[in-house]
């Protein structure tokens, strides 16, 4: 009996091969990129119903409450905590990034590039150009 169970179990299927793929997998390329303002008109108006496009004002909160495009949300360039906060974001959306000229903004961009984004634009010009283009603000 007992040279029975040992046949039995010594039958049994052997377990499934697991093939794993070591190969290196391309990472997505990164998209880290200066626009002019019609450039971001356009980028906000193809991406006005897209959950995964965010409008990112790091003008500091009073500058922010002057008057910002629409939809925006404000981490302020001069916070400590601004590195944290934007390691924090999801890092596979689309971003476009502005401030008061393009400077904060720019270091912005070069911070996100570091931080791994995949796709994130710098608004040349800043808020200002956008006004003096004419176009609209939350004011």
């Amino acid at each position: 009996m007992v040279t029975a169970v040992i046949l039995s179990v010594g039958c049994a299927k052997a377990p499934p091969q697991i093939t794993v793929d070591n190969t290196p997998q391309e990472a997505p390329t990164q998209i880290i990129a200066d626009i002019n303002t019609e450039q971001a008109l356009t980028l906000i108006e193809d991406n006005q119903d897209n959950p995964d496009f965010v409008i990112i004002d790091v003008r500091t909160p009073a500058e922010f409450d002057s008057g910002h495009i629409e939809n925006a949300i404000n981490l302020d360039y001069n916070s400590e905590t601004f590195r944290d906060e934007l390691n924090n974001l999801d890092k596979d959306k689309t971003y476009l990034v502005y401030c008061g000229s393009g400077g904060r903004s720019a270091g912005a961009l070069d911070i996100m590039e570091k931080l791994g984004f995949i796709e994130a634009y710098n608004m040349l010009g800043g808020i200002n150009q956008w006004k003096q283009d004419g176009l609209p603000t939350t004011e």
